[in-house]
């Protein structure tokens, strides 16, 4: 990309777009193009075609998407695969009709199987079943991935994919319920210490192993990828480091200084046993993390401070 390419960040308002948008300019890119949900549905087709035609963006970062935890993935099954299944093939699809030189989908860890091979190399992609919690995602983003590598295919596009591992970082989702586990727990300890409550219940037993990368690395890694590969095989973007859900939960709760007893309810699901994704293939590439775990949740805990609507999101 030169410093002038228009680049059209689809999703900026979210925690991943929002991250791009800062690297980009970080880096020196002056022509970069976003629009709010409310100027663009890109669950709209013909909206969708409009704008790319009206703007022929030169690169695409597609960040958008529906999000959310364990309970939302799995209540909203439907709205999570119909969202994400349209609004990424309008996007792509109408990227490639007008002539997108790249384009760069983001995907999830999820996608992967739920006993898959751990750490989880791109290449076990579906070698068996997913997890069932959030079935409905996987099944729309692996969807996303493989019309890019189609294209590639068909049509000789240069589309690639990227497949993070658990997020966190500035701008994301505090809400009570339709958070993931990260930001759960910052917003659960900062309330439980505020409030004096002398314990703090979490889901499962806390045994689960979780990878977590802090925004702003994925967004850095983002940007490289758009100029340093091509192929229709994803990325993994993770640190290559898990911890369990208890020691995150400890970690969590030191920093936002909380100070009473985590006890666990274990009557309800710990979701996949262990999600760590082998990162060698960006590591060959020549990229790697830069956000150790502690520093990254000090800043996200910080970000959430500032945050004056974090109780209504």
């Amino acid at each position: 990309m030169l410093k002038d390419s228009k680049i059209y960040v689809a999703g900026h308002r979210g925690m991943v777009g929002s991250a791009i948008v800062r690297e980009l300019k970080r880096q020196g890119y002056t022509n970069i193009i976003t629009r709010t949900h409310q100027e663009l549905d890109l669950i709209n087709q013909q909206a969708v075609n409009d704008f790319f035609a009206a703007e022929r963006p030169e690169y695409v970062f597609l960040a958008a998407a529906k999000v959310g935890g364990i309970i939302a993935n799995s209540t909203a099954l439907a709205d999570f695969m119909y969202d994400n299944m349209m609004l990424e093939m309008n996007v792509i699809h109408a990227a490639w009709k007008n002539g997108c030189k790249k384009l760069e989908f983001l995907g999830s860890s999820c996608i992967y199987p739920r006993m898959a091979p751990q750490p989880m190399p791109e290449s076990c992609l579906l070698t068996s079943e997913l997890e069932k919690t959030n079935e409905a995602y996987a099944l729309a983003k692996i969807s996303g991935l493989k019309y890019c590598e189609y294209l590639n295919r068909q049509y000789g596009t240069d589309y690639i994919s990227v497949m993070p591992t658990n997020l966190y970082g500035p701008n994301d989702n505090y809400h009570p319920e339709h958070s993931h586990v990260l930001p759960a727990l910052i917003r659960r300890f900062h309330e439980a210490k505020e409030s004096g409550v002398e314990s703090v219940t979490c889901w499962g037993d806390g045994s689960p192993f979780r990878e977590f990368l802090y925004v702003d690395d994925l967004a850095n890694l983002c940007v490289f990828l758009m100029n340093n590969y091509s192929g229709s095989e994803t990325v993994n973007a993770g640190t290559g480091k898990e911890l369990t859900i208890k020691e995150l939960t400890e970690l969590v709760a030191e920093t936002v200084g909380y100070e009473g007893e985590i006890k666990w309810d274990t009557s309800r699901p710990n979701g996949t046993p262990r999600k760590l994704l082998d990162v060698s293939k960006a590591t060959k590439l020549g990229w790697t993390y830069q956000t150790e775990l502690a520093d990254g949740i000090r800043l996200a805990y910080e970000d959430f401070l500032s945050n004056p609507l974090r109780a209504e999101r």
